[in-house]
């Protein structure tokens, strides 16, 4: 009896450290799944690329703490090694944005003109000048044929346009100076004005051909060569004359009803200052002004721009432009702007030699009409 209990207590011994063998087994195992289980999240994550917006975070703090602030060019051409052929960087494309983005509210053309952004330097684009004829005809008549389309190649002049703004070695070791927005800031204002006199009164040599360097007819869009623009005289040699709210009237009334919509009036300061004097016959003044904030001024229903670029009120001066300049000036640009850090020339400061190429031209001759000061 005795030896049957001890049999029964090393059996029962037996099965007891089985099971805790066993249980010992599966724990190894589940701590053995959950150790690849990590391994495979590590895996992934490290195999995964970055989110875009996060390594363009990157790039902007190595393009503007190395490379803007300290020279390092080492250490920015791991992130971004696009060096153009006529020397710099292009900048990260947030940097770009924000200069486009500054340039646009300063410059008045750029903000109502047609702009088109190119990679490379030239740009041209097919413009129909007459579309194919078409014609009514009965359900078994013959159908005779139509007139072919006829079309006008477009190929703005472009040229350099270009920046130098300069900061002390100072401003650029403190930490606390806003070096991007600075730098945008100052390369979009120097921008603006060489873009200003050349949207309008460009030749198109090295630059863009401004609206004001097409030529000119008083004839109607049906009888007018492509490419020239139709002014109307102001009747009097000396200034706006006695009648100009009538000959404005004309002139709104040249354009299309298409291109009314969207169009604007350009003119400078001083030009406006003369204008704003103008009545009807009624003695209501003709200038509306803006009457919620952010909102333009207007005149006869349109909203005015002024742009100092346009000439004075002088005999022979188209000193006003109206029209619809989205779809009468087009401006092509390349999209990358490059920055040359420049720490040599004028020491101790540091330049910036910005570049980017630049073109402008007439694009759709109807939609854009001029004041000329004549009888």
């Amino acid at each position: 009896m005795e030896h049957e209990t001890e049999a029964l207590a090393a059996s029962f011994d037996i099965v007891a450290r089985q099971d805790a063998a066993e249980g010992a087994i599966k724990l190894l195992r589940s701590d053995v799944d959950e150790v690849k289980a990590r391994l495979d999240r590590v895996s992934r994550a490290a195999a995964r690329p970055a989110l875009d917006g996060a390594r363009s975070d990157i790039e902007v703090k190595s393009f503007v703490d190395n490379y803007l602030r300290h020279g390092r060019e080492t250490e920015f051409k791991s992130l971004n090694a696009t060096v153009l052929a006529d020397g710099g960087y292009a900048v990260p494309r947030e940097i770009d944005a924000l200069i486009a983005s500054e340039l646009k509210e300063i410059s008045p053309i750029r903000s109502i003109a047609q702009v088109v952004q190119t990679g490379s330097a030239g740009y041209r684009k097919l413009l129909a000048t007459g579309g194919t004829a078409s014609g009514w005809v009965s359900e078994t008549a013959g159908r005779p044929e139509t007139d072919a389309p006829k079309f006008a190649e477009i190929a703005p002049p472009t040229g350099e346009l270009y920046a130098n703004p300069a900061a002390s070695q100072a401003m650029l070791d403190d930490a606390a100076f806003d070096l991007e927005g600075w730098l945008a800031s100052e390369i979009a204002m120097e921008f603006a004005r060489a873009e200003g006199a050349a949207f309008v009164n460009g030749s198109g040599v090295n630059r863009p051909k401004g609206f004001l360097a097409a030529p000119v007819s008083t004839a109607s869009d049906a009888a007018r060569a492509f490419g020239t623009l139709q002014y109307v005289g102001s009747g009097d040699t000396a200034g706006l004359g006695t009648m100009m709210e009538i000959v404005l009237i004309d002139l709104v009334h040249t354009m299309k009803a298409g291109h009314r919509q969207g169009a604007s009036w350009v003119m400078n300061s001083a030009t406006l200052a003369e204008v704003r004097k103008l009545k009807t016959a009624d003695g209501a003044f003709l200038w509306q002004p803006g009457l919620v904030e952010g909102q333009p001024d207007r005149l006869l229903g349109y909203p005015v721009v002024e742009a100092e670029d346009m000439p004075d009120i002088a005999a022979g001066a188209f000193p006003i432009a109206f029209g619809n300049f989205k779809a009468g000036y087009l401006i092509a640009e390349r999209s990358a702007t490059t920055i040359l850090r420049d720490p040599f020339t004028n020491k101790p400061f540091v330049h910036f030699y910005a570049t980017r190429r630049v073109g402008g031209q007439v694009l759709d001759s109807a939609a854009i009409k001029l004041l000329k000061i004549e009888e």
